[in-house]
């Protein structure tokens, strides 16, 4: 955790726009629509996971779980109206203007404690959709409370978009997770389709694993037509950084299950003149 600071609001928010900005995610573009008090929840928000999520991928073993833990407290520190770093300052007041949940905060942690652990292996699906109401669907909660679509609308939106992201990072992110010991599909898919070797490399490399990979890319784009439908029945205006997400998302997607998994050298993704024509696209009219 950063260490305690004293600054002017303007440095604070201009210290959490720097960590988004220098994140090149999509997440950038999609909020830069929003107007402003919208604009600085959303990245008070990420810059939040990006900091508990540089602390659950970065080095230190239980060092981790140590200051994960800090941040829980410093998530209290918030609730209580005392925040100490620069990211909770700047979402001091936000979180009962927007009406953000604590336990939301709280979850998106229990998710990099999940990802602490290591190595990491995912049981079966329980586990997975556990996990990614954790990391994703959590955060989507926050979300629809910053875009105001409350109350049933606002969780089914977070849950389906939120699962469809993180199946596609989870099926994108497969060489990169494992330079780190982690696999995300579930061995229970695994050995359903005949990969039942302990090895990481040799698991990857098994006729099976494209299989059960392209089963978690069917949920996910079943997850990602859920998604649209909620989308459908809300004010357009309110939802406009969501359809950019999907509609970035839903293309990665599409190219991964195009490319398959037998080859995971070669790189998927969106350009940054894609990630702006999209944000142009469906961000502004």
């Amino acid at each position: 955790m950063s260490a305690p600071e004293t600054s002017s609001a303007a440095e604070t928010w201009a210290l959490v726009e720097a960590i988004v900005r220098r994140s090149g995610t999509s997440f950038y573009w999609a909020m830069r629509c929003l107007p402003e008090k919208k604009r600085q929840a959303m990245y008070g928000i990420y810059a939040f996971c990006r900091e508990v999520d540089d602390i659950a991928d970065g080095p230190g073993g239980g060092e981790k779980l140590a200051r994960l833990g800090q941040w829980r407290v410093e998530i209290d520190r918030l609730f209580g109206d005392r925040p100490r770093t620069p990211v909770t300052q700047a979402l001091q007041g936000l979180v009962e203007d927007f009406g953000l949940k604590k336990e939301d905060f709280g979850a998106v942690i229990d998710g990099m404690e999940m990802d602490a652990d290591e190595p990491l292996r995912i049981a079966d699906m329980d586990e997975l959709n556990l996990y990614c109401d954790r990391v994703a669907c959590a955060v989507g909660r926050l979300c629809v409370c910053v875009f105001g679509i409350d109350g049933a609308k606002g969780r089914e939106l977070a849950f389906a978009l939120g699962q469809a992201l993180q199946l596609t990072n989870i099926l994108r992110d497969i060489p990169e997770d494992a330079g780190r010991d982690r696999l995300y599909i579930p061995e229970e898919l695994l050995q359903a389709h005949g990969v039942t070797d302990p090895d990481l490399s040799a698991k990857m490399e098994s006729p099976g694993f494209s299989k059960a990979c392209e089963v978690l890319a069917g949920i996910g784009v079943r997850r990602f037509e859920q998604a649209a439908e909620v989308i459908s029945r809300c004010e357009r205006k309110k939802v406009r950084p969501a359809i950019m997400m999907m509609e970035i998302y839903r293309r990665i997607l599409g190219r991964l299950m195009h490319r398959g998994w037998k080859n995971l050298s070669l790189p998927v993704g969106i350009s940054k003149v894609g990630k702006l024509w999209i944000a142009l696209r469906y961000g502004y009219f």
